[in-house]
């Protein structure tokens, strides 16, 4: 059984990278995010859904650094749009394009939709990628925006690493 000392952060996203530094400070495991490997640029996400993006960037990142790689992809789900824009969240108004760009084609799309009408959710997916092993855990938050709170929130991760003793001895 492979125990790991040291696991990489696989985010370029400053608040990501301190909840899931957060979420796993009890651990007696050195944690590094990209910054440690300014070589590793923004990795594509290719994939079709949040959990294949999360593995994409999961392995990626351990192949280059040959550690093992914990990484996430989160969607926002407007049910008004029926799901939209999803995995395409972060480039919902297009590529290279700011939070606040992204927010404005949003509310320009859901102008038409009643207060009561407009509700959504983040969906967020993390995975874990070592050497001889890996694994996801999805999370939902349920109903966190209604009416015209589309506002930043603050997500606290769900890690799967809590939810699987096997696990979680691993990273001892």
């Amino acid at each position: 059984m492979e125990l790991i000392k040291e696991i990489v952060i696989a985010t370029h996203n400053s608040d990501k990278k301190k909840e899931i530094i957060f979420a796993l400070q009890d651990l007696d495991i050195k944690i590094l995010s990209l910054d440690n490997f300014p070589k590793i640029g923004e990795i594509e996400e290719t994939g079709s859904t949040l959990l294949e993006n999360s593995f994409i960037k999961a392995r990626t990142v351990s192949a280059m650094t040959g550690m093992a790689a914990i990484a996430d992809d989160t969607g926002l789900e407007v049910d008004a749009l029926n799901g939209a824009p999803g995995i395409y969240s972060a480039r919902y108004a297009g590529i290279n394009v700011s939070y606040e760009e992204n927010i404005r084609k949003l509310l320009s799309e859901l102008s038409s939709v009643d207060d009561e009408s407009r509700t959504a959710r983040f969906r967020t997916v993390m995975s874990f990628h070592s050497s001889n092993k890996e694994f996801g855990r999805k999370a939902l938050l349920k109903e966190v925006l209604q009416g015209k709170r589309l506002a930043k929130v603050v997500l606290v991760m769900i890690l799967f690493l809590d939810q699987n003793k096997q696990e979680k001895h691993l990273l001892r």
